[in-house]
């Protein structure tokens, strides 16, 4: 009785952190939940700094280069190279962080890649709640126009959020989430997608056929590798993946990006 009492005890415990550690989302009434901030009806606009989140990750997490350290990192919402044009909320160090099975899964990808001469090279992993509500008070944003010829060149910025390529919610903030691309290892450099990342507009459907047949092939590629490992594309996203089951299918995290938020 002792013992079932105290283990009783330590389930309660770890209850508890788990509401420090989380904001709990209701499932999506309908419709896929990817795209730059989650594919769901979009909340307020307004501006203002991101409250303070948790500080560090529950258990289940992983820093990517613990698990497969030849996978390249280029994480964007880091550094000024994307479309909100300035470093993003919660993201403290460019480093990727992933869900323990999900980052196993895309060493195991890669491990395919290596072979015919190629490397995965991730843009965005794990996204903390804060950065996404950063994401919403940008669209609401008229008056910055900044990054529009780069990112979103036929599509007017007010039409982001009813459109779906802004809202309120991403799966990226469950841990399984991640937006990827292909390298050529003779020259490390990236391969043509037909698209840059981040590209709003259909030109960045996985399956366009207004993108050169070299784009298609490494687009069908990159899908075929991660697929095989458990990895569901979005359609309307060539880079963005999502491995299942996920460990996290109903929760969000707000914890930042950084190592020790995984390893204290």
């Amino acid at each position: 009785m002792r013992k079932k009492a105290v283990v009783l005890a330590l389930e309660s415990a770890v209850a508890a952190l788990a509401v420090v550690w989380t904001v709990v989302v209701p499932p999506a009434a309908a419709g896929p939940t990817g795209g730059v901030a989650g594919r769901v009806a979009a909340g307020p606009t307004g501006g203002g700094t991101a409250p303070a989140g948790p500080s560090s990750a529950p258990p289940g997490f992983a820093v990517l280069s613990d698990v497969d350290p030849t996978i390249r990192q280029d994480i964007r919402y880091a550094t000024g190279h994307n479309f909100t044009g300035a470093p993003v909320d919660g993201y403290e160090e460019p480093v990727c962080l992933l869900a323990r099975p999900a980052a196993r899964a895309l060493r195991s990808a890669q491990r395919t890649l290596l072979r015919r001469g190629l490397s995965l090279k991730v843009y965005d992993c794990y996204r903390p709640q804060r950065a996404v509500d950063r994401f919403v008070r940008w669209a609401g944003d008229p008056a910055d126009q900044g990054t529009k010829a780069a990112y979103y060149p036929d599509v007017d910025k007010d039409r982001l959020i009813p459109e779906g390529y802004i809202a309120a919610k991403s799966g990226h903030s469950r841990g399984s989430t991640l937006d990827v691309t292909l390298v050529r290892l003779s020259t490390s450099r990236e391969v043509d997608m037909g698209t840059a990342f981040d590209f709003f507009g259909p030109l960045s459907h996985t399956d366009s056929a207004a993108v050169s047949p070299a784009a298609r092939a490494h687009r069908d590629l990159l899908r075929q590798a991660l697929g095989e490992q458990g990895f569901v594309n979005l359609p309307q996203e060539w880079w963005h993946f999502t491995y299942r089951p996920e460990a996290f299918p109903d929760t969000a995290f707000d914890f930042p990006v950084t190592v020790a938020a995984v390893r204290p």
